[in-house]
């Protein structure tokens, strides 16, 4: 029986896709697998049992990779799958940003007892007016999951799209309008565009980027959006240029004393995957992506090692090996198997960085001495028979 713990409440329709041979423990020292979702695991002991993590949405800020890399822990993400539910959350944060509806219903709420609040509301109201968004430039800085569905819906909102991302994907890539023009410099997004938002991963190389000069190059009165995470923007050049009148309004899922209660800043309480139906899709991914690992080796959606698959297991044996990328590593694999007078009908290895993993099929079943020999070689990390 497979033990699998999970850290954080998941979604009951997400567990129910692990079916027979799984059992859902307590105790995370003695489980096989975990799933997770916000649980911070940075100080927690990793117990030698553990095989995977799966983290049910797409930050992985509150795992070890590199501690779990090291121990042969491969870490799943679900990236996409929370990606329609943050796509809405950046549409609606479009129109608060254009428009005074927050302000126009907290005056609203603030006069609910006042006699004749219909009329003076009607005197009021020219306070919160805005802009429409038909008609105006967006910038999409990132076209992954996220990015490439924001860019497609505010085409069919009327809207004039410029996507930046020099690293799309061909899959991406498939999925976006051809009316989202493309750009090659994200000056030109800055230089032009009414409404800019944000959709990188959080890297050294994007951490900040939208700093003091970046700001001093985007259009006067640019309305910039941040649904992707908190450190992407300067806050405090961001907070300047809001107060300056530069930028319009900051509408941002990130709440911290930064920006909270400045004005013409709207700052949410990390709203952007916390609706139902993201809740279950990213859980269900998850469980998919345990199970398929767990049961025949295969990697999908890691993110401290490799994609790496070779199918629902059809041989007499199979055996997967985390391990560093070094050389000579698969001559000492098949080896061992040599040795022994088994044939590998099939092997699939990949990189990534420092880490590597590699899948053997095997002609007979690999014995607990083989696995030990396995295990011993140095730089391997981690050996599991999977038949």
């Amino acid at each position: 029986m497979t033990k699998i713990n999970c850290l954080n409440p998941i979604a009951k329709c997400g567990l129910d896709r692990l079916g027979e041979g799984y059992e859902i423990v307590d105790n995370f020292a003695e489980c096989d697998a975990a799933l997770v979702r916000s649980a911070a695991m940075h100080d927690m002991e990793l117990p030698d049992s553990l095989l995977a993590v799966a983290r049910a949405g797409a930050g992985v800020n509150n795992i070890p990779l590199d501690k779990c890399a090291d121990k042969g822990i491969v870490v799943f993400n679900t990236p996409g799958a929370n990606a329609n539910g943050v796509k809405e959350l950046v549409l609606a944060g479009m129109l608060l940003g254009s428009r005074g509806i927050i302000d126009g219903a907290c005056w609203v709420k603030e006069n609910a007892e006042m006699d004749g609040l219909a009329k003076a509301a009607e005197k009021q109201k020219k306070q919160y007016a805005g802009s429409e968004i038909a008609g105006k430039k967006l910038g999409v800085i990132g076209l992954g999951a996220i990015g490439a569905k924001v860019a497609n819906a505010a085409v069919t909102l009327g809207m004039d799209v410029y996507g930046y991302d020099p690293y799309v994907s061909i899959a991406a890539a498939w999925n976006i309008s051809r009316a989202v023009k493309h750009i090659e410099n994200v000056d030109d997004i800055y230089a032009e565009c009414d409404y800019i938002t944000i959709h990188v991963p959080l890297l050294d190389s994007t951490k900040g980027m939208i700093n003091e000069d970046a700001i001093s190059k985007m259009k006067d009165g640019v309305i910039f959006l941040n649904f992707a995470r908190d450190t992407l923007v300067d806050e405090a050049a961001m907070v300047k240029a809001v107060a300056d009148g530069k930028v319009r309004r900051y509408v941002t899922d990130f709440p911290n004393n930064t920006v909270a209660g400045k004005e013409n800043i709207i700052v949410l309480p990390h709203l952007g995957a916390s609706t139902e139906e993201s809740e279950d899709n990213c859980a269900m991914m998850a469980a998919d992506e345990l199970k398929d690992f767990l049961e025949n080796g295969n990697i999908s959606h890691s993110v401290n090692y490799p994609a790496c698959s070779a199918g629902i297991c059809a041989a007499e044996g199979r055996v997967t090996v985390c391990h560093k990328n070094i050389p000579n590593m698969l001559t000492q694999f098949t080896g061992v198997f040599a040795k022994a007078g088994i044939n590998v009908s099939d092997m699939v290895s990949k990189s990534r960085g420092d880490y590597a993993y590699t899948i053997l099929d095997l002609g007979a079943k690999a014995s607990d001495e083989m696995v030990s020999t396995l295990a011993s070689i140095d730089g391997v990390l981690k050996v599991r028979v999977i038949r």
